[in-house]
């Protein structure tokens, strides 16, 4: 599903701040990425939703070459990536259900053609009874979960995931951990940036380690 052959990534003329990273994301897979903070996980979350390109190396994605994307077909490759950010990043003036509905507005889609899939969304993720509360009076919880529906309303292959569980507490993050291994017996592949070791050690999942730019391990 995503290949990274070699590839370094360097902001503008500054040093790489990713190094000579070799690596896949088989499709139905589940992976943590983690490494100290400054590692570069953030960095490579971007690439990996393509708002970065490698500076160097080969980047496949979806079986394309992303080295040679035009800017007509960054669209509607994004729409087959669902992103869960640690802020969130919820308008505040949407109600839980509109945050939600996004995306699928914005690709113009009709109201009607998509609210029994917004409203089954807000049920599985257990908001169902927020679906008209705002994020200014949402819990943090709440603010992630609804972040994770609106991830997944365009039915992603990948979903990437930078620090879910980094504003939430013990209970909550093995609620949402429990979220994202359903999505992945569903059949999308999932990747977790986390620094939280406790996570990590709840389920036997591959690994990868960030360390200076490069990567340590991938078992």
């Amino acid at each position: 599903m995503i290949t990274l052959e070699n590839v370094g990534l360097r902001y503008g003329g500054g040093p790489e701040v990713l190094r000579d990273l070799t690596f896949e994301i088989p499709a139905r897979s589940f992976q943590f990425l983690t490494g100290p903070s400054g590692a570069g996980k953030t960095s490579l979350m971007r690439l990996l939703s393509l708002s970065l390109r490698p500076s160097r190396g080969f980047m496949g994605l979806f079986g394309r070459d992303v080295a040679t994307l035009t800017r007509q077909d960054v669209p509607g490759l994004r729409r087959r990536i669902g992103v869960v950010f640690q802020d969130f990043r919820l308008l505040d003036h949407l109600s839980t259900y509109d945050n939600v509905a996004l995306p699928l507005r914005i690709q113009g889609r009709a109201p009607s053609s998509y609210r029994s899939d917004v409203l089954e969304l807000l049920k599985w993720v257990g908001l169902a009874q927020r679906r008209h509360a705002f994020p200014p009076v949402l819990s943090g919880g709440e603010k992630q979960r609804a972040a994770i529906a609106r991830a997944l309303i365009t039915q992603p292959d990948i979903l990437l995931a930078d620090e879910p569980t980094g504003n939430v507490d013990p209970p909550m993050a093995h609620r949402l951990l429990r979220l994202f291994l359903e999505l992945n017996k569903l059949g999308t592949s999932v990747v977790i940036a986390t620094h939280d070791i406790h996570l990590m050690d709840q389920v036997d999942a591959r690994r990868l380690i960030l360390f200076e730019g490069s990567l340590e391990a991938s078992p």
